[in-house]
């Protein structure tokens, strides 16, 4: 299937996110934040990239502005729970930047599966 970079501070939803995509036989890499995120892409690009918005070192919308840089085509799926401004904000300025799709947590994994299919097969 797909190879997906999941870049999220939390363990857990990526943990969510890998046994999710697994299931339906994609390759999952994950990354803590989204400085490492950008090295992992560089290294051997994903087909479709989560990131979270708000995580320590580099934010969401910083790494979504550096990936389509480099790679405009770049296919991303951006998710937050919010924080102090709520998620909806943070997640249209993600939009507003190049994600191709945007969930607010805690997400349903049956639409966040859907997302990543329609993207892959686009």
């Amino acid at each position: 299937m797909a190879k997906i970079l999941v870049i999220d501070d939390e363990d857990m939803v990526r943990l969510t996110i890998r046994r999710t995509l697994e299931k339906l036989g994609h390759e999952v890499e994950e990354a803590e934040n989204g400085r490492i995120g950008l090295e992992m892409q560089k290294a051997n690009p994903a087909d479709v990239i989560i990131t979270d918005i708000i995580m320590p070192e580099q934010e969401g919308v910083e790494t979504i502005i550096h990936l389509i840089k480099e790679n405009p085509d770049t296919k991303i799926i951006a998710v937050s729970g919010g924080g102090r401004i709520g998620a909806t904000d943070y997640l249209a300025h993600a939009k507003k930047f190049g994600a191709a799709r945007v969930f607010e947590k805690p997400f349903d994994r049956k639409e966040l599966a859907a997302a990543v299919e329609e993207l892959v097969s686009a």
